[in-house]
């Protein structure tokens, strides 16, 4: 026999509401690519896609950059007994320098064919003891072979440590994403920077006088199968690739995970999902142009989240239909290891058959692997001091960002931009709906959650004064990045409002407090890696939902409820924010008339000032694409005239306190008042001197 309903508080997993949100736009996405590609019956209508991908793929990524002089440089070489090595630099970007080795084959006859190596996360770069076996080998197999630093590596740290060499940021991937972060603020990515320096690296390699610019290819592992991919997507030029372990999986994909594989900022190609595109629409302008996809089996818990190898599978089968559309099922093939993710023996021993089968016609297979030796980091550097910016005061990435912010003015301001910019929803019905009642001793607390999204309830607490002394007293609308539960024990700070006849709504948004995401499946590394906010974040620019724009929705629909709800129906609302939370708070009371005061606590000073801090502090879950040429926060501010906006202890990128006057200096608009102490209590949130 069935037990009874449970008679309690009819709580829900709200842990659960953030993925499946993103669970249900990654199934969209999957549904809309999935559509788009079974329309694909002709080889006409397989050129049409992959003009439409690569045009998209730029207006993603920032845009194509404009092709500058690469100013080239041989600085230096050494000779080994089959080939020799060049030590050359050029400029990607202007001022912005690029780091490289040439292998030359000493036997070879020209014109020879040109492999671009791109490199995977190692710190040291083209100098990692794998790559330089793989560069050295097919040097000695009579390929010309370009391997370069990527931003970030080798003799390109950008942020280094007192040794000058060495980054002082946690890995190569926080090189990589440090900057990629800042760079959105300014409608720009890393996934721009890192293709662009492969472009003009293969610009490099085509020139070259002993190569053959009909047989042109690239390969990497891990980081660079990645960039390989990038490369394919936009450059004609490639004959052959060889993908190995690279980040193939998709999010538009079945059964999808969350967050999701989300990487380094240029792996995450942000907007794509509502366009029904992902990872794999990077190889298909490469088509039918021959392609080797080798993986680690091993990479599903090992490296990437549960679904890699099975999304990884699917989308391969999907694209060999294109090439065999295309007349070339041949030149497409899938290779696995067992083995863990890396550039081993056995999965390079696979590079040069592909390469010699594709490139020189070959049918005799490379059995072993030619002799090789990795030579000393040092041996390999083109810099004196092993690092560019001391070298050659090469530019860096934060650097030409914040030039480009500097040159920023923002379009003018209205609610359809802000919708528009955040990528709101449209207006989800918000009601209020109680789910238990507690009595205090001067103070009644009711649980309460609003419907948010489709799949999303903002769980709250409101605290009501049992016998009031003015019932026109606002709600006070609380954000605490500690959550709803931060303050709400007796002699804590929301009861003691509301024994003052101040009632308060104190909410959790996503990814704060009880809504704070579940742990995915997959391994318990890669579970636990991946479970931050940062990766929930990037997961939904992907999915073209910003998590900024998600806590805005979840703000405004609790004022939507507030304002219909029998107990503080009629009432005016004031919304307090403290922390990263100021600014979904100040997003959210731009768009909300009815939000008719606002305190911000210790929030960040402006956008502006983020893009030009290097060291800086602020989290993702604040950041969207394009923001500062739509708007700074300031400007919010004074929007919202005449409505109040308290601004209090404001700080900058690196979260340091900001004089007043520095303050005021940006917050000068005349409904603005701005203090220089953080306060959370009575005093300040119902602007009382207490």
């Amino acid at each position: 026999m069935p037990a009874p309903p449970y008679p309690g508080t009819a709580y829900r997993h709200y842990a659960r509401c953030l993925p499946d949100y993103l669970r249900e736009l990654a199934r969209q996405a999957y549904e809309r690519r999935n559509q788009a590609l079974a329309a694909l019956k002709s080889q006409e209508g397989v050129r049409q896609r992959q003009h439409y991908i690569r045009e998209m793929f730029w207006r993603l990524v920032g845009g194509m950059p404009a092709r500058t002089p690469l100013n080239p440089r041989v600085v230096g070489g050494f000779e080994r007994p089959s080939y020799r090595v060049e030590k050359l630099v050029y400029e990607s970007r202007p001022g912005f320098h690029v780091t490289a080795n040439l292998y030359i084959p000493r036997q070879a006859r020209p014109p020879l064919p040109g492999v671009l190596f791109q490199m995977g996360h190692a710190l040291n770069g083209k100098a990692s003891a794998p790559y330089q076996r793989c560069c050295q080998a097919l040097a000695q197999l009579g390929y010309l072979v370009l391997a370069f630093d990527p931003m970030g590596q080798g003799e390109r740290v950008y942020y280094p440590d007192a040794s000058g060499i060495r980054t002082r940021l946690g890995s190569a991937d926080d090189e990589h994403t440090m900057p990629g972060r800042q760079m959105l603020l300014a409608g720009d990515t890393a996934t721009r920077m890192q293709v662009w320096d492969a472009v003009r690296s293969l610009d490099y390699l085509a020139s070259h006088p002993l190569v053959d610019p009909s047989r042109l290819a690239s390969t990497g592992q891990s980081g660079g199968g990645t960039l390989t991919m990038l490369l394919a997507c936009v450059d004609d030029r490639l004959a052959a690739a060889v993908v190995a372990c690279g980040n193939t999986e998709n999010f538009a994909c079945a059964d999808f995970v969350p967050p999701g594989s989300t990487d380094d900022a240029e792996q995450n190609w942000l907007g794509s999902g509502t366009l029904g595109l992902d990872r794999w629409d990077w190889l298909y302008p490469l088509a039918p142009k021959p392609l080797l996809v080798s993986v680690s089996d091993k990479d599903f818990f090992g490296t990437y989240s549960p679904n890699y190898l099975r999304s990884g599978w699917e989308e391969y089968q999907k694209l060999k239909r294109v090439y065999e559309i295309l007349g070339q099922s041949e030149c497409l093939a899938w290779t696995s290891t067992p083995l863990p993710h890396a550039l081993g023996y056995d999965t390079r021993l696979k590079i040069y058959n592909w390469f010699e089968r594709w490139l020189k016609g070959e049918s005799r297979r490379v059995e072993k692997e030619p002799p090789t030796a990795p030579e000393p980091e040092a041996q390999l550097w083109v810099s004196p001091s092993g690092n560019v910016v001391k070298s050659f005061a090469s530019k860096t990435p934060f650097e030409l960002n914040a030039r480009a912010v500097e040159a920023l003015r923002p379009a003018r301001l209205s609610r359809e931009s802000l919708i528009r910019l955040l990528a709101l929803e449209s207006e989800h019905e918000a009601t209020l709906r109680g789910l238990g009642r507690a009595q205090m001793a001067a103070v009644a607390i009711e649980a309460v959650e609003v419907a948010s999204a489709p799949r999303v309830w903002v769980p709250a607490w409101l605290f009501m004064p049992l016998q009031e002394q003015r019932a026109s007293k606002p709600v006070l609308m609380m954000l605490d990045p500690a959550g709803r539960n931060a303050r709400w024990r007796e002699d804590e700070l929301c009861q003691e409002l509301a024994g003052r006849g101040w009632p308060v709504c104190a909410f959790d948004v996503r990814g704060i407090g009880n809504l704070a995401p579940e742990f995915g499946g997959g391994s318990p590394h890669y579970a636990r890696s991946h479970n931050d906010e940062e990766d929930y974040a990037w997961a939904a620019l992907i999915l073209g939902r910003p998590l900024l724009g998600q806590r805005v929705s979840d703000i405004l629909a609790v004022a939507r409820g507030l304002a219909s709800y029998p107990a503080t129906k009629g009432r005016p609302l004031w919304l307090a924010a403290r922390g990263h939370l100021t600014v979904p708070a100040l997003f959210a009371a731009a768009l909300e008339p009815r939000i008719e005061r606002l305190y911000l606590a210790g929030g960040l000073v402006s956008m502006r000032s983020l893009a030009q801090t290097e060291n800086y502090l602020h989290p993702l879950s604040n950041l969207v694409f394009g923001m500062l040429a739509a708007v700074d926060l300031p400007e919010l501010g004074e929007w919202m005239g005449p409505r109040p906006v308290v601004v209090a202890g404001s700080v900058d990128g690196a979260g340091r306190r900001l004089p007043v006057e520095r303050v005021r200096e940006l917050w000068k608009a005349s409904n603005v008042v701005v203090e220089e102490e953080a306060r959370w209590d009575v005093g300040a949130l119902t602007g009382l001197r207490t």
